[in-house]
């Protein structure tokens, strides 16, 4: 609760501060709360104690899995922030609010990982959410900017009323918000509810809506495409962390056993399946950066599904993943922003080993990373998480294998193009020491992080 309130406060002190017109005060004063946050998560976590334990509060519950996911959401936060400050600096006049809802939406990300109670969860649901909608849509000058907010807006809208709709069914089956009173109404239940069902039913579409599985995946690529580079990375990293955290709460807590799990695996394991093939496939035709990212993003959705299906530590493996992948993606990121092509074209990395070594050596890395290849850090995120779903799962487990290997090709593709020399001279990229430190935390974290986790295990 201390980190929370602090990102929170922080994200109020970077509204004010832009005032002064500075975006170097902006993002200095958000990147410093976001790392009195982290100290603060990793004092709770070896002392167990919260300097705010007078406050009493309602359906929120910090436990140790919960600032984990904090920690990682924070960590990650704080290095967009830092690879956005080139983009922020441009506008100062509105630095202030974009650094303010990405704290913000922050917030909801945490409140997201530690909730008890259906109320809560769609109230950090939110919190997240709409800050996104605008944000997605900040660069003005881009039309693809504005549709990508629109269309993110009304598909991400729609999944919030299914979610309602879903979540209206399960109360009038078992007459609760809370976690733990749903999950002993359940466990009452000598038959399940068809009205429990049908809850059930819909609030897993709205999940597969919010993290951009197939067949619900269509706003993915063109929000991702018009979103400024550090919109999407945020997206494609602390919304999907918390999202998955937050739907894999519930599904393993309440809706896990027996019966009511047999009934909702089915569907869910097709729409694995169909998640892996379309993201995979529609990735090999991509000429677009940030399209290619988005499809690579869907099938990581496929793969991160699996932990529905599996049996073990599943939180501890999901934290795993998804904090390699976002080390991933914050580097391939940075490479996008430091590159700055406007027509956003892959075509527009090839030279880069020679205008900037360092960032070339960072963008190679996350594509293997991504792809999987020892000894990045997602090489070891996809054993651990394919191990945990073997047994539950074997022949789904192949499925995502074959895909592996099918995204190797398209992600070869793109460093190929990094390592290969351009056909004539190019200016030279310079990096600011921010970003310079941004990427090195980020290649420390595909690296020097694989072999350290892996352990814990």
């Amino acid at each position: 609760m201390d980190a929370l309130l602090i990102v929170f406060a922080s994200g109020l002190i970077s509204l004010f501060a832009a005032f002064a017109k500075k975006p170097w005060l902006v993002v200095g004063s958000a990147m410093a709360g976001l790392l009195a946050a982290i100290i603060v998560i990793i004092g709770q976590l070896q002392t167990g104690k919260a300097f705010f334990d007078f406050l009493k509060y309602e359906g929120l519950a910090f436990d140790q899995v919960a600032l984990l996911f904090s920690l990682a959401i924070c960590v990650l936060t704080l290095l967009i922030v830092g690879i956005g400050y080139e983009r922020f600096k441009e506008n100062p006049v509105h630095t202030g609010e974009y650094i303010g809802l990405l704290l913000f939406s922050a917030t909801g990300a945490m409140i997201m990982t530690a909730y008890t109670d259906m109320f809560m969860f769609f109230l950090g649901l939110e919190i997240l959410s709409i800050p996104i909608y605008v944000m997605a849509g900040s660069n003005k000058a881009d039309v693809r900017s504005s549709e990508a907010s629109l269309k993110y807006f009304l598909t991400g809208s729609f999944a919030t009323g299914v979610f309602l709709f879903g979540l209206a069914w399960v109360y009038g089956a078992t007459g609760t918000f809370k976690l733990q009173e749903i999950q002993l109404k359940i466990q009452e239940m000598d038959t399940l509810s068809p009205i429990l069902m049908i809850g059930v039913l819909l609030i897993m579409a709205s999940f597969i809506f919010k993290v951009g599985a197939a067949p619900f995946h269509f706003w993915s690529p063109d929000v991702y495409d018009g979103a400024p580079p550090a919109v999407t990375g945020f997206m494609a990293s602390v919304v999907k962390i918390a999202a998955f955290f937050a739907f894999l709460k519930m599904f393993a807590f309440c809706f896990g056993r027996g019966e009511l799990y047999d009934f909702w695996k089915g569907a869910l394991v097709v729409m694995i399946v169909i998640t892996l093939f379309v993201g995979n496939l529609s990735a090999l035709r991509q000429v677009k950066f940030k399209r290619l990212l988005a499809y690579s993003s869907i099938t990581h959705v496929g793969y991160t599904l699996l932990l529905f299906v599996s049996q073990g530590d599943v939180a501890g493996t999901l934290w795993f993943y998804m904090f390699s992948y976002g080390f991933s993606i914050v580097g391939i990121i940075a490479v996008a922003i430091a590159v700055n092509d406007s027509e956003d074209r892959i075509e527009g990395l090839r030279g880069l080993g020679k205008r900037n070594p360092f960032l070339a050596i960072v963008g190679i890395v996350a594509l293997l990373s991504l792809a999987g290849i020892p000894p990045t850090s997602g090489f070891f995120a996809k054993y651990i998480l394919f191990s945990s779903a073997w047994e539950n799962a074997s022949w789904l487990v192949i499925i995502a294998l074959i895909n592996s290997g099918i995204s190797i090709y398209y992600y070869l593709k793109v460093l190929v193009t990094i390592a290969s020399p351009a056909e004539q001279e190019q200016e030279k990229i310079k990096l600011s020491p921010l970003t310079i430190a941004v990427l090195t935390i980020a290649l420390v974290g595909m690296l020097g992080f694989s072999f350290i986790l892996p352990f814990l295990y």
